[in-house]
Order: structure tokens, then C-alpha cells, then sequence
């Protein structure tokens, strides 16, 4: 039977795919009753790519996490790793008169004012007020119960391309489930593994997931940038399975249980064999020396970390973003990650896992699994965000949709 009071998130990641169905405490805590992953199919750099193979993925892992709660699910809260995210800001002020700001001065704030619609090629996925401002004065958190003449608020927004929401959202929907919000996947990360001092003071969240890596800023207790590049864990896999002429299974084996991504004084002693593809004789394969696996992954990371780092320069986020960055996803695992990242990057980090949420099995608490925690945390407390945003035919434009979800909730 289908329960009221869980909360489900759905990880759509190009390597794998997660469900999370968790139960909310009288804390406010997810504690996960049920949770499951199965390999992505039709999926390349998060996008949907072949639709059948996608839904199948998707519906294995659901069945496999629902029979384990023993429940049903109907919405899922789900990640994008798709659709190159675009950063907006939007300042809005109203007249609210003398006297008290309460509910009905948010509603006139949010729902009143015209507005202009986002491009016809866009879909807004978040609407983060970051900072309120009465009678000019700027830094309110929280304007209910204040008094002035004036209310203004500035939004921070995150936007991606429409077609791949609208794949993404066929792919959900013909699962038999809704969809009850959008995150993308570093914010989400961010949220379940990062602490308060380092949202407040400055921090780089990296989600190196298998088809993209995807980075947020955390400023001021909010989330202050956003955005990706497309190379991932499979662009080290496939460089190793091209170098050596390993099938790409074995490819992923090798990265895994010998795979680093700086070198070490026994490297050249090490010798490891790679099957070659398309031999059918065991005894046919390439004897190498572990240095020369290290030799394709230490390029294409350093490649990762400079590519990030030059989108952070371009932004000019990077000034605000501190001297702290977490590295969660399945990539960053790899054995010298973290202190190659500390090198090209000249920042302190960290490996980043799930905080907020409990239930959790060690093979399931980890920064692989971020991404899926930080989907529960956000369907929990949703921190102050404008949601929830969906993509449909019938939306009017973001800010119509923010009108909606005020006069909703108040």
C-alpha cells in the first residue's frame, strides 16, 4: 500500500540509478526505509538518450526499493544532471503600506507583480530568495513580523534547457510515478553534505558523477552558482579500456581496484593484466605496470579540475566561494583524488558524505550515494526555496508559478 507520509527521491545518474524511500521523523529527519540502484540503460551525460531502455532502468530501481520498505510509491523527487544550467538573479519589490508584514504582504510580493516569462527554451528548476529588503534597507532573512512601506526580494534562479526536463519528465511519468520537484544534482549534494559553517562561509561542492561533472558555490547560507562540463568516471573508463584494448567492463575494474590518480615509487613494480578484446584465450592479455594506468587517469582528472576551475574564474563566484570544496559522486573515490583536487585547485578539500539523513548502510553512505541523500533533505526542509516547479504545458511562465505555489501555501 501506498503511505502518506514518505518521501522518495529518484537519483537519475548515467552510471546508475537510485531510489531512496524514506519516512519522515518527528524531528523533521529522513530515516530511509527503503533504497535500491540499479545500471543506468539509455542515459549519456544525465540526458535521456533512449527512452524504453531509460524507463526500464528507472522502473527496476523503484520496484527493487519499494518491495524492500514494503510500500508503493506515487512522487518522487528527482536530480537533473542535464540541460546546461544557466544562473539568474530577479529583484522584485512591492508596496505593502503601513503596518505589519504577514502572510498577505508575501502573497502581493510573489503573486501581484508582472512579470516577465523565461525564454520559451527554458525551464526554471529553482527560485531561491536569498536576501529581503524593506524600506531599502537590505540583510532581512526573514521579513514576517517587521514593519515598513516597502518589501523587496532578491531571487536567485537556475534554469536548464526544456526539452531535457520535458525527456526526463516523460521518462518519470511513464513509470507511473509524479514528479513533486527538480534539484540539481550539486545542489543536492550540497545539502546532504555539507555543514552550516560552510554554506555560511564559502564552498565549492564538485558531483563527480560518470557522464558530467557538476559544481555549486555555497555563499551566505544559500546556494550561489551553479553548472557543469561534460566529462565524468566514464571518460577515465573509456580512456583506459582505448590504452589498453580492455573491454570496457574490465576497463572499470582495473580504474577500480587499481586505479589512482597520482603516481607512487611502486607503480613501476606493480604489474597488472588487462584481457584483450575480442580474445577468447585467458592467457592472452597485456601485462602492464600499474604506472601506466595512472599515466591515462592523472590527464584526464587534471583535465576535470582544470575545467572547473576555469568555469569558477569566468564566473567570478570563485571570489566568494572560500578556500573549502567537497567532492562527492562515485568518481571521486579514485584513490588521490582528493589531493589532486587540492593541488590544481589550491583550495582545502574534503570527501563529502550523507549528513542529514539516517538509515543509511555503509555501502549506501557515501559520497557515490550524495546526491540521492541530498534529494531527501531537500523534500524536508526546503530551506526557503519558491517550489515547486514543474514543467508543464499549462505553467505561465516562472513567476506564474511562483504566484501559485504562494497562494498555495498561505
Amino acid at each position: 500500500m501506498a503511505r502518506n507520509d514518505l518521501i522518495t527521491a529518484l537519483d537519475i545518474g548515467s552510471t546508475k540509478i537510485c531510489c531512496f524511500i524514506a519516512e519522515l521523523g518527528e524531528n523533521g529527519r529522513a530515516r530511509v526505509i527503503g533504497i535500491a540502484h540499479h545500471a543506468s540503460q539509455g542515459i549519456k551525460s544525465g540526458a535521456i538518450v533512449n527512452m524504453e531502455d531509460a524507463q526500464n532502468a528507472v522502473i527496476g530501481a523503484v520496484n527493487a526499493a519499494e518491495q524492500m520498505a514494503g510500500t508503493t510509491i506515487r512522487e518522487v523527487f528527482v536530480n537533473v544532471s542535464c540541460g546546461t544550467p544557466t544562473n539568474g538573479e530577479i529583484d522584485l519589490q512591492t508596496s505593502v503600506g503601513s503596518g505589519t508584514i504577514g502572510d498577505n504582504e508575501m502573497r502581493k510580493l510573489f503573486g501581484e507583480t508582472k512579470f516577465r516569462d523565461e525564454a520559451p527554451d527554458r525551464a526554471m528548476i529553482h527560485s531561491i530568495p536569498i536576501g529581503y529588503k524593506i524600506d531599502g534597507s537590505n540583510g532581512v532573512r526573514n521579513p514576517r513580523g517587521m514593519n515598513g512601506q516597502t518589501l523587496g526580494v532578491h531571487i536567485r534562479t537556475v534554469s536548464v534547457a526544456a526539452n531535457a526536463i520535458r525527456n526526463l519528465d516523460t521518462c518519470v511519468s511513464h513509470c507511473h510515478l509524479d514528479i513533486s520537484g527538480h534539484v540539481v544534482s550539486p545542489y543536492a549534494s550540497g545539502l546532504a553534505c555539507l555543514v552550516e559553517d560552510e554554506t555560511d562561509l564559502g564552498v565549492t561542492v564538485i558531483d563527480m558523477g560518470g557522464g558530467t561533472t557538476s559544481f555549486a558555490v555555497f555563499f551566505d547560507g544559500a546556494l550561489a552558482f551553479t553548472d557543469s562540463i561534460p566529462v565524468g568516471g566514464l571518460h577515465v573508463t573509456n580512456d583506459i579500456a582505448r590504452g589498453l584494448s580492455t573491454p570496457i567492463g574490465h576497463a572499470e575494474r582495473l580504474k577500480t581496484l587499481h586505479g589512482s590518480a597520482l603516481p607512487s615509487p611502486t607503480d613501476e613494480r606493480d604489474i597488472i593484466d588487462a584481457p584483450q578484446i575480442g580474445e577468447e584465450e585467458e592467457g592472452t592479455v597485456n601485462r602492464v605496470p600499474k604506472s601506466f594506468i595512472v599515466s591515462i587517469i592523472a590527464p584526464r582528472l587534471e583535465e576535470t579540475f582544470e575545467l572547473v576551475r576555469a568555469k569558477l574564474d569566468a564566473s567570478g563566484v570563485d571570489k566568494v566561494a572560500g578556500r573549502r570544496v567537497v567532492l562527492t559522486g562515485g568518481a571521486s573515490q579514485l584513490t588521490g583524488v582528493r589531493e589532486l583536487a587540492s593541488q590544481l585547485l589550491d583550495k582545502q578539500v574534503r570527501l563529502g558524505k550523507p549528513l542529514g539523513v539516517s538509515g543509511l548502510a555503509e555501502a549506501t553512505g557515501g559520497p557515490a550515494f550524495a546526491t540521492g541523500a541530498g534529494l531527501l533533505s531537500y523534500a524536508a526542509d526546503n530551506r526557503g526555496e519558491v517550489r515547486p516547479v514543474r514543467v508543464t504545458k499549462s505553467s505561465s511562465g516562472p513567476f506564474g508559478r511562483i504566484g501559485g505555489w504562494i497562494r498555495e501555501h498561505f
